[in-house]
C-alpha cells in the first residue's frame, strides 16, 4: 500500500490527495523527467544529453514508494518493499522514487543510488534539509549487506537525494541549492580523489508557478508539470514542444490520470468553499433573526421552535 507523501500545494486534505500524490510520483518517475532532473541537478550527468541519461544511464525500472527508510542498520535495507521509518512520527515513510544510475565520464562507470522527494510543507516542524541529509544518509548506510561486506568500503556507492518542494517561501522559489561533502586543505597540500569522499549530494529544488524567463530548465518543467494550472492536453503539447518529451502511451495516460485528479480535487474544493460559505451565511442570518425576536420580547421558546437554536 502506497504511503501519502506531501506534493502539490493545490492539495486539499482529502481522500483524493493519496491518489493525486500517487500519480504525480508516476509522472516523475518516467525516465525523461528524471533525466532533466538528473542534467539539472547532479555534477555526473550536467554535459550529457536527456536521450543519453534515459536510455543508456538510468538502471531499470525506478521504485515508487517501495522502498522503506528504515532505521536498522542489522540487515540488507537498500533494495526491496519490506523496510520502513517509524522514527519521524508521520507513520512508515517510503523514499518516494528511488533508482540506480550509471554515471559517465570514467573507464568504469560510477554507479549511483538516487532518491527524489516530494514536499509540499517547506516547514513541517524541523528543517527540511535536515530531514533530505537523514535520507542521503540512509541511502549510505543501508548499502551494507546488499553493495558491500565487511570492510570492503570501496564498493560503496555515490547517493544523491532530491527534493522537489512546490511550497516554498519566496527567497527560495526558483532555486536549486546542492549540499555536498568537499576537501579542505588546513594544513599541506595533500589531496584525495574525489571518487573517494564525493559519497553524497542533497539538492533541494524550490519551485513557483512563475518559473525564471529561460526556456527548456527543469525549474520550468517542474513548474509545468506540479504548479501550473492547465488541462493534459495543455500540458502534455507543452513537454513535447518545450522539453522534446516522447509522449509515450503510458507517460500520456499518467499525465492525463493526474491532470484529471487534480481538477477534480480543485473542483471539491471549491465546490465546499461554496457549500461553507452558504451555511455560515445561513447561521449568520439566523442568529441575527433570533436576536431581533429577542429585541421585540417574543417568547423564548417561539425563538427556539422557529430558528432552530439552543
Amino acid at each position: 500500500m502506497e504511503q501519502e507523501t506531501y506534493l502539490a500545494h493545490t492539495i486539499s486534505q482529502t481522500s483524493d490527495h493519496p491518489a493525486y500524490d500517487a500519480a504525480c510520483k508516476k509522472v516523475l518517475a518516467d525516465k525523461q523527467i528524471l533525466a532533466w532532473i538528473l542534467r539539472s541537478c547532479t555534477v555526473e550527468f550536467q554535459n550529457c544529453s536527456i536521450t543519453d541519461i534515459a536510455e543508456h544511464y538510468i538502471e531499470g525500472m525506478p521504485d515508487i514508494a517501495a522502498t522503506g527508510v528504515c532505521p536498522d542498520d542489522s540487515g540488507p535495507n537498500i533494495h526491496g518493499a519490506s523496510h520502513e521509518d517509524n522514527t519521524l512520527h508521520e507513520g512508515t515513510i517510503y523514499y518516494d522514487i528511488r533508482f540506480s544510475a550509471l554515471a559517465p565520464g570514467s573507464h568504469q562507470p560510477i554507479p549511483l543510488i538516487l532518491n527524489i522527494e516530494a514536499q509540499n510543507d517547506y516547514y513541517p516542524g524541523y528543517p527540511l534539509i535536515k530531514r533530505a541529509v537523514y535520507y542521503g544518509a540512509r541511502l549510505i548506510s543501508s548499502q551494507y549487506g546488499t553493495e558491500f561486506q565487511n570492510s570492503n568500503y570501496q564498493s560503496i556507492k555515490k547517493a544523491c537525494s532530491i527534493w522537489i518542494c512546490t511550497n516554498v517561501p519566496k527567497d527560495r522559489q526558483n532555486s536549486i541549492n546542492r549540499y555536498a561533502l568537499q576537501e579542505q586543505h588546513l594544513a599541506g597540500n595533500a589531496t584525495e580523489e574525489p571518487l573517494n569522499y564525493d559519497l553524497i549530494n542533497i539538492t533541494m529544488i524550490g519551485l513557483s508557478e512563475t518559473p525564471p524567463p529561460e526556456e527548456g530548465n527543469v525549474l520550468n518543467l517542474l513548474s509545468v508539470l506540479l504548479l501550473q494550472k492547465g488541462n493534459a492536453a495543455q500540458k502534455k503539447q507543452i513537454l513535447q514542444n518545450d522539453f522534446q518529451i516522447a509522449m509515450t502511451t503510458t507517460l500520456e495516460q499518467e499525465v492525463d490520470h493526474m491532470c484529471n485528479l487534480s481538477e477534480g480535487i480543485e473542483r471539491r474544493g471549491i465546490e465546499k468553499g461554496i457549500k461553507k460559505g452558504i451555511k455560515k451565511g445561513r447561521s449568520e442570518a439566523t442568529e441575527t433573526t433570533a436576536l431581533e425576536m429577542l429585541r421585540d420580547k417574543m417568547d423564548m421558546n417561539l425563538i427556539m421552535k422557529y430558528t432552530k437554536l439552543s
